[in-house]
């Protein structure tokens, strides 16, 4: 397996964007850069008419930021640069005209939450924990808060990014309204989401465009929003308790 990719592919109508970073597929600037144009892909591409985002391996979805470049941070214009690739993902994803269903696998962490949040429909196995640990680190959910308290709400959310230590159960987070559905393993997601994917791709194009511009309706001022957030992780990020966080995690 390599040691990093995202693959952008599409099947009888189904897109499926599949990322992968042995760091417990954590998320570096190269894959944030990949993941926000392959949904730019999957929004132009007449052959696609839904999206399913997963990630490989088997009990981690998606670990966050990755520490080994937020320890390399050494300028807020560098900050900045690296967490507006999470505000790009996340609006690449609202402005996809397409479905986009989440396969949530395993623990969600910090960004790993963002991108949950930021699908429109996501099924997730009982393993799902998640997490926004961002506070933990020193930083915060700044990015990924707007489309985490879109989807569970604003207590909820604050929940999450108070309690940045501990983990909440994927039935929590399908209580909260994260996850639609919790299943027992990777073969039944797998089946549930394609069973999804395949009755949305007989559905009309237009109809289902219409209706997440409606239901994503009032966030059209993210593009600003996200990148104002972005600047307040990139200059958090640079702070003494941050650098030495990830210096004793590492270690």
């Amino acid at each position: 397996m390599q040691s990093s990719y995202v693959q952008y592919s599409v099947t009888d109508t189904i897109g499926v964007i599949e990322f992968f970073t042995a760091q417990h597929n954590s998320l570096p600037a190269s894959i944030l850069e990949q993941l926000a144009q392959a949904f730019y892909t999957a929004a132009q591409d007449s052959n696609c008419k839904v999206v399913l985002l997963k990630s490989a391996g088997e009990r981690t979805f998606c670990a966050g930021a990755s520490f080994d470049e937020l320890i390399n941070i050494e300028t807020e214009e560098q900050g900045l640069q690296f967490f507006s690739g999470f505000a790009n993902v996340i609006n690449a994803m609202r402005k996809c005209p397409k479905f986009i269903i989440g396969c949530v696998q395993g623990k969600a962490v910090g960004g790993g939450v963002g991108l949950a949040s930021a699908c429109d429909y996501t099924l997730a196995t009982k393993y799902a924990q998640i997490k926004l640990s961002e506070l933990a680190v020193g930083i915060g959910p700044f990015v990924v808060g707007p489309a985490v308290e879109r989807k569970i709400g604003t207590s909820a959310a604050y929940e999450l990014a108070i309690d940045a230590s501990n983990f909440r159960s994927a039935e929590w987070a399908k209580e909260k309204g994260l996850f639609v559905e919790i299943v027992e393993n990777i073969d039944e997601l797998q089946a549930k989401s394609m069973e999804l994917a395949k009755n949305l791709s007989t559905q009309n194009p237009e109809a289902m465009a219409e209706i997440k511009k409606a239901f994503w309706s009032g966030t059209e001022h993210w593009d600003t929003l996200l990148m104002q957030r972005a600047a307040i992780s990139g200059k958090l990020v640079l702070s003494d308790f941050t650098k030495e966080f990830i210096k004793k995690f590492k270690a």
